[in-house]
């Protein structure tokens, strides 16, 4: 695989996939109070949100050999901004299921987020309340699962015998 030898550009691509991320699984809700000033013009598409199916793969035990588990639904589009000039940046987006409106905005924040004069304003806004907002329900679901949390213990250590010592004897 092609890895870019310019650290600057290898630092774009690992921050730009953190934030395509983010806006995968931001509330629509959010997105839409954001990115309401900047969604008053039409896109110039060059792929409009379009729904398909994806194959997942998993494998077995986390490092054997893959197999495919199933398909999920996508939803993806590409955009430029139309009051961007033809040179500016091209938003992406791919969404687990089949919202339309959510693909057209996180690929409106993925323009945006490659454009440094609208960066700090868009990871300020967006992107941080996402990132505390997915903190919060992580958290939520390991207290949950902390309450059902069961220690197994085996006969010897709760005895206090150690049976490769009476064998021994």
């Amino acid at each position: 695989m092609f890895q870019p030898s310019d650290s600057r550009l290898s630092t774009t691509h690992t921050a730009r996939a953190q934030w395509l991320a983010l806006l995968s699984r931001a509330p629509l809700t959010l997105l839409e109070d954001v990115l309401r000033p900047h969604i008053q013009v039409t896109p110039h598409w060059l792929r409009k949100p379009e729904t398909g199916l994806m194959m997942v793969e998993a494998r077995a035990g986390g490092s054997g050999e893959r197999f495919n588990l199933g398909e999920m639904t996508v939803t993806r589009c590409a955009l430029r901004l139309s009051n961007a000039p033809v040179h500016r940046h091209v938003g992406i987006a791919y969404i687990v299921g089949r919202s339309h409106r959510h693909a057209y905005l996180a690929a409106v924040a993925d323009a945006l987020l490659l454009d440094d004069s609208a960066r700090a304003e868009i990871e300020h806004t967006l992107l941080t309340p996402v990132k505390e907002l997915l903190a919060a329900k992580k958290n939520i679901r390991q207290e949950r699962a902390a309450t059902s949390k069961v220690d197994f213990f085996t006969v010897a250590r709760e005895s206090g015998s150690n049976d490769a010592d009476e064998e021994q004897s």
